[in-house]
């Protein structure tokens, strides 16, 4: 988060690199700031505990970026559209490199809200995971608080109300993808119930708005961190209290999918 930032529009059409910009940009945050550190490595450990041992294949994170996953979730293949030399491989989300059925879990951390065509890229998805696989998203929570925050102190746009285009134009290919940003897309099909009717071959079995005022004090990567631990303390316990009241006080959420039987 950052309010110094340019503002962009869910239709800016910035070159792919702009990703990679960012993920250096990060770098150097999580580097500086430890609360961050601690929050984040929170966050992965919210996403382990989805984690089902009883499926067999790999764990693949798409979009890394940092690939600090891997320090709660080891096994975790890391992969980006970047060859960054700490990521395992590189990858699309519009098309992956795995046999189908090959894979046990897709984890996207942030990166959901890329995509520019969700229906397209979940298609690919489903392809690659076996039956039973889980899909595993974290993204920004659009609840009142969190549209706040995020329309003033992120340059990347909440767009609850712009249109989704759910699949990509005929003619498309993987390699045309660009950088897109829409911070409410999963809020607005997973949370408010948009794209329900589109989720053919997949079970949604769990939508878990989380409340975090820590993340909000840290200032996430690109913000100023406000207060110290003895702060954050405070903020976690209000997390406890608010928690009952996710549509007003929600930051983060959680949602799983699991591919079901053809």
């Amino acid at each position: 988060m950052g309010a110094g930032q340019r503002r962009m529009t869910t239709t800016a059409a910035l070159p792919l690199e702009q990703h990679n910009i960012e993920i250096q940009r990060n770098r150097a945050a999580w580097e500086r700031k430890p609360m961050l550190r601690e929050i984040y490595l929170g966050f992965y450990r919210q996403i382990a505990a989805r984690l089902n041992p009883r499926l067999t294949g790999p764990v693949v994170e798409l979009g890394s970026g940092m690939g600090r996953i891997k320090e709660v979730i080891p096994h975790c293949l890391t992969t980006d559209l970047f060859p960054n030399p700490w990521l395992d491989r590189r990858e699309n989300c519009y098309a992956l490199s795995f046999a189908d059925g090959e894979v046990s879990h897709l984890i996207l951390f942030d990166v959901w809200h890329h995509l520019r065509y969700p229906g397209t890229a979940l298609q690919e998805f489903h392809r690659v995971l076996t039956t039973g696989g889980r899909l595993i998203l974290f993204e920004p929570a659009a609840s009142w608080v969190g549209r706040l925050i995020y329309h003033f102190f992120h340059h990347e746009p909440v767009a609850v109300r712009d249109p989704i285009t759910w699949e990509a134009p005929a003619g498309f290919r993987a390699a045309d993808a660009d950088y897109y940003a829409a911070q409410g897309s999963a809020t607005r099909l997973f949370w408010w119930g948009e794209g329900h009717a589109r989720l053919k071959g997949w079970k949604l079995s769990e939508v878990r708005p989380l409340t975090s005022f820590d993340y909000f004090a840290s200032g996430g990567f690109s913000g100023p961190q406000l207060g110290g631990r003895f702060l954050h303390g405070l903020m976690r316990t209000l997390d406890f209290l608010v928690t009952p009241f996710p549509r007003v006080f929600a930051a983060r959420l959680l949602v799983v999918l699991e591919k079901e039987p053809a």
